[in-house]
């Protein structure tokens, strides 16, 4: 396996993780002071 296979796998490992990480293990929403507008607190 050359260095630009390692590479490559590196980066999709990465780019999965990243994706999962944002998707599946989101912060749960602040309950605040917020109203009903999207005042961009969450």
């Amino acid at each position: 396996m050359d260095i630009q296979a390692i590479i490559a796998y590196i980066l999709v490992a990465g780019a999965v993780v990243f994706l999962a990480r944002r998707f599946f293990f989101r912060k749960k929403k602040k309950s605040g002071n917020c109203g009903n507008d999207d005042c961009g607190c969450n």
